[in-house]
């Protein structure tokens, strides 16, 4: 087991599978105690459980950030249990995918919900509880918003999903300046494809290889290949890092094509 983050409380969304779990398994790994969160419930308690068994601090708790006004008292509970909140992972996101002239303003509605208006309002209420509890004052407060390589490219189809992590970005940098002498640290990481049981399909098909050869390195990432810059935004590395986007995509957007 890492020690560099042990005595945190992390709290990480959307934990209920891919990059979530992913997620919260390794923040345990390195010592912090972790409060995983997802719409099913069943799917954050096995993992919360798995952990616990390994020896780890876990809590599960159902949160649908789509529901803005259910964040707060979430973050209490969990501060209840595990303790102050020191770092926020807002991981939780959807697809969106969908032509701009088919997209429904239920489905819009339903991407800008989770992905912009979750993801602010929970960091603003993990922010708030960091500077009560001194973690910012402390300098541990760390905030590490989950975006995408979609927000910094056009991807066609993905009109939604594109504009959402594009003002995730936005926001992370905005926030980052207003907390700054706060103590609290702002970053995103904008991570490409990575092989998943979302897209594995996809790219087993015609029009999923061809995607895959215009790679410069012609594969797809694994979730563990985000775990260095995650432990040096939400640990003691990130002391000097605010405001930041990461892009981390095994050069995929890199010009040429593959």
């Amino acid at each position: 087991m890492g020690a560099s983050l042990r005595g945190q409380v992390a709290v990480v969304s959307g934990a209920s599978g891919g990059l979530g779990a992913h997620f919260a398994r390794f923040l345990a790994s390195e010592g912090a105690a972790v409060a995983l969160t997802a719409r099913r419930l069943d799917k954050v308690e096995a993992i919360a459980g798995e952990l616990a068994r390994q020896g780890h601090r876990a809590m599960a708790l159902r949160l649908d950030v789509a529901d803005a006004a259910s964040i707060a008292p979430a973050f209490d509970e969990i501060e209840a249990v595990l303790g102050p909140i020191s770092i926020l992972i807002n991981n939780a996101g959807v697809g969106g995918d969908g032509m701009a002239l088919d997209m429904t303003i239920e489905k819009f509605d339903e991407t800008f919900d989770i992905n912009v208006r979750g993801v602010y309002f929970a960091a603003q209420a993990a922010a708030r509880l960091m500077l009560k509890s001194g973690a910012a004052e402390r300098g541990d407060a760390r905030i590490v918003n989950i975006g995408s390589v979609a927000g910094q490219t056009n991807l066609p189809g993905l009109s939604a999903y594109c504009g959402s992590k594009a003002a995730v970005a936005m926001m992370t940098r905005v926030m980052a300046r207003e907390w700054a002498r706060s103590g609290i640290s702002v970053n995103a990481i904008g991570p490409g494809y990575i092989l998943s049981g979302i897209n594995d399909e996809w790219f087993e098909t015609e029009g999923g290889a061809a995607q895959l050869k215009r790679f410069p390195r012609r594969r797809l990432m694994q979730e563990s290949d985000l775990d260095a810059a995650l432990l040096m935004l939400a640990g003691p590395a990130g002391r000097a890092i605010t405001g930041s986007l990461f892009i981390i995509d095994d050069g995929q957007t890199l010009p040429g094509g593959g």
